[in-house]
This record gives structure tokens, sequence and C-alpha cells, in this order.
């Protein structure tokens, strides 16, 4: 019953700014995390970001330090990702995922049981 849908991805400049978003529904527990992963053509898919439902704990790949802002909304049902100093490196399927976290490894996608379907984000030059 858990699904997870992701939006917002498109196409910007370097340098530019998109928003993701995550709708979540079907959890009947608030104990999970929700992060976000992407995964470039011929790279292996990586975490970008994850924040507690229960908390607001974030965590951020190094990559995006500083430049991605993750959050939720007050009813613990959207999950966005504020992506912004935009690079072409960052150009990937954006994936948002939910899971419990039993071994606090917030960065493998292995950590995580439920998906999203994705959305592409691209970063011209």
């Amino acid at each position: 019953e858990v699904q997870l849908q992701a939006s917002g991805g498109g196409l910007v400049q370097a340098g530019g700014s998109l928003r993701l978003s995550c709708i979540a529904s079907g959890f009947t527990r608030d104990d999970y995390s929700i992060a976000w992963f992407r995964q470039a053509p011929g790279k292996e898919r990586e975490g970008v970001s994850s924040i507690s439902v229960r908390d607001g704990t974030t965590e951020y790949a190094d990559s995006v330090k500083g430049r991605f802002t993750v959050s939720s909304d007050n009813a613990k049902n959207t999950v966005y990702l504020q992506m912004n100093r935009l690079r072409p490196e960052d150009t990937a399927v954006y994936y948002c995922a939910a899971g419990l976290l039993y071994g606090d490894s917030w960065c493998m996608d292995y950590e995580y049981d439920y998906w999203g379907q994705g959305t592409q984000v691209t970063v011209s030059s």
C-alpha cells in the first residue's frame, strides 16, 4: 500500500535551481526515513539526501552539501529536495525512497523498502 511519487524534475542550466517533491502515501508508522537517490547513465545509484519523518534529522552527500536542502511538510506526507547551484554532474534520474534504516546507513539503497518512479533532472552547461 505504501506508495511514493517523485516529481519536479526538468531541464535547467548550470547554476539554476529545481525543487523535487516526493509524495508519500500509505504509511501507518512514523519512524521511516525518506531519502533521495540519483542515478546517472552508466553510474551506480547514489544517495543524495535523507530526512527522518519522525524528528527531521537530515543527511547529505558531500557532493550536494551546501547546495541541496531536504525538507518535509507539517503533515509528513511530502518531502522536498530543493536543489540550488545545479551542476551538469547533477544530471540523473532522481528517486525518493522510504525505509526504516535498520543499519543506519542512509546512503545505501538496500536500506530502503519502497521506491518512487523517479524524475529526470538534466543540467546543461
